[in-house]
């Protein structure tokens, strides 16, 4: 039986958390899916001032992630600008209606744009069950690391949230199909359209199957995407060509 999979793809007003949530509830309410995806730091705009920004473990953004769960019977995931023990994170929630929380934070920061500087990495990978599939929890810049999200048959799908900037935007489409690929799984990927103060943002949110197949594609507008994940099909497709089985072994060290 397919997992029911959307992703919103939306124009993001900078630092004003408040007006974003309410916008895109009725999205939420509309989505009519087991999951839903949300981009990167959905709710403020991909801000490195978190001291701006930035709301505790368990803030009101997770608050209302945790209500749309419950509200309307789908999962939800995204990033949001955290502050807990003391430092900043990047942290990527993965909430269900049941009200089970679980999160990854950032592994890969952006140190090119300043991110390395403003916030703190995490040091572990997140596979969250749910819905009878297994997704790893990736967040933008993580998608250039292929040993980082290189599956062991040890998750179906990549979720994966991001603020992609448009003048990267060939790179953004070709390692999403290469992750879907190579690690025989599907992938949900969203990102962002309009504009912050330091990039424009051209959207190109997608679904993918195992082969690296388009499920579901959006274009440069705010959107809404829907595709069927099934979890017995990956499976059967792994088991007739079992490609994982030859992949090079490898132990990663984490500084």
């Amino acid at each position: 039986m397919s997992l029911r999979i959307a992703v919103l793809q939306p124009d993001i007003e900078w630092a004003a958390p408040e007006r974003n949530l309410a916008r895109f509830e009725p999205h939420v309410a509309a989505c009519g899916a087991d999951l839903l995806l949300l981009p990167e730091m959905f709710a403020t705009g991909f801000c490195l001032d978190p001291a701006r920004i930035a709301e505790p473990a368990d803030g009101p953004v997770l608050a209302t992630l945790r209500r749309w769960a419950a509200d309307y019977g789908c999962a939800l995931a995204g990033s949001v600008a955290v502050s807990a023990q003391g430092v900043f994170r990047n942290r990527m929630y993965f909430v269900e209606p049941s009200g089970r929380v679980s999160f990854y934070d950032k592994h890969h920061l952006f140190t090119p744009g300043g991110e390395a500087a403003a916030f703190r990495a995490g040091s572990r990978r997140t596979v969250v069950s749910y819905g009878g599939m297994r997704f790893l929890l990736a967040v933008c810049y993580d998608l250039r690391f292929p040993v980082w999200l290189r599956c062991r048959d040890d998750y179906d799908a990549i979720l994966c949230c991001a603020s992609w900037p448009a003048s990267r935007r060939e790179a953004w489409c070709t390692l999403l199909r290469a992750r879907a690929i190579e690690n025989q799984c599907f992938v949900a990927a969203a990102n962002r359209i309009g504009s912050d103060p330091a990039a424009r943002y051209a959207g190109d949110s997608v679904l993918l199957d195992f082969r690296g197949r388009m499920l579901a594609e959006a274009g440069a507008e705010e959107c809404l995407i829907r595709a069927g994940f099934d979890p017995s099909a990956v499976g059967a497709f792994r088991k007739e060509f079992p490609a994982w089985r030859d992949a090079d072994d490898f132990e990663m060290r984490i500084p």
